[in-house]
């Protein structure tokens, strides 16, 4: 493979933590296990993993448990990046599957991946840019591939993410840490760049995440049982007016009560 001249992108502020990735690759692990385990070398992508490797090391263990053959490569643009990649290899001796190279939206692999993780990498795009940036990353996978792109906050309590497929946009994702959440549109901060100058009245998304108040209003009594107990009915009033998917594994209460909710594109793609 020539090397790469200039990578298509632009370097991030790099933030990142122990864990901040947590829920989103729960999700996937459970979500996502047949394109993982698709082909003799499945190929998993952590594009734009920060400052620190840590995420990227986090991804490879939870997702080589469900699927051991799979390959991890952490990308970033940012050369001293994938130097302390390489450096943290270096000292603790490889890691079977993972590795960490220089690149950016162009994917810089040897083949399509299965998977392409893009977490808080678009927030300081346009949303112009950020459409693009969807084509482009889908347009590189493999055949059963995804592309899982989402931004959460500093501590991982509070996440939402997009699954597209090289046919495009699939479902989003919504997920919270329940003791600390006040009501379900405080997510809207972590909507993706494609919808978050979209949260406004006449707009899909921002029917949705006032419907979903409402039901969090209503289910209020089930505090009694805990955020969790609240949580859940809150969703199942939901479904009774959109389409929440409702059975695994996208759905269900044993989804739910991870303080998680998957919708369809289609409910809240722009108009």
């Amino acid at each position: 493979m020539p090397p790469i001249q200039k990578p298509r992108g632009e370097v991030t502020r790099g933030t990142t933590a122990p864990n901040r990735l947590r829920r989103v690759d729960r999700w996937i692990a459970a979500t996502q296990a047949a394109a993982l385990r698709s082909g003799p070398r499945p190929l998993a992508v952590d594009l734009g993993y920060g400052a620190s490797p840590v995420t990227t090391l986090e991804l490879h263990a939870r997702l080589r448990a469900v699927s051991p053959r799979l390959e991890v490569v952490g990308i970033e643009i940012e050369p001293g990046r994938v130097a302390a990649g390489r450096d943290l290899l270096a000292r603790t001796g490889p890691v079977e599957g993972l590795s960490f190279r220089r690149g950016g939206f162009e994917l810089p692999v040897p083949r399509p991946p299965v998977l392409v993780r893009a977490f808080n990498v678009l927030r300081q795009y346009g949303e112009p840019d950020a459409w693009r940036a969807w084509d482009e990353l889908t347009a590189r996978l493999a055949p059963s591939g995804v592309l899982v792109e989402g931004t959460c906050d500093e501590i991982g309590r509070r996440a939402v993410w997009v699954t597209l497929t090289p046919d495009g946009p699939r479902t989003i994702t919504f997920a919270a840490h329940l003791p600390t959440l006040e009501r379900p549109s405080a997510l809207a901060e972590r909507l993706p760049k494609t919808l978050i100058h979209r949260n406004v009245p006449g707009e899909p998304v921002h029917a949705l995440l006032s419907a979903f108040d409402r039901c969090w209003a209503t289910a209020a009594p089930h505090s009694a049982f805990g955020p969790r107990a609240r949580w859940i009915e809150a969703v199942r009033l939901l479904a009774r007016t959109h389409p929440v998917l409702t059975h695994p594994p996208y759905g269900g209460r044993n989804r739910w009560r991870l303080g998680e909710i998957t919708l369809p594109w289609t409910s809240v793609a722009p108009w």
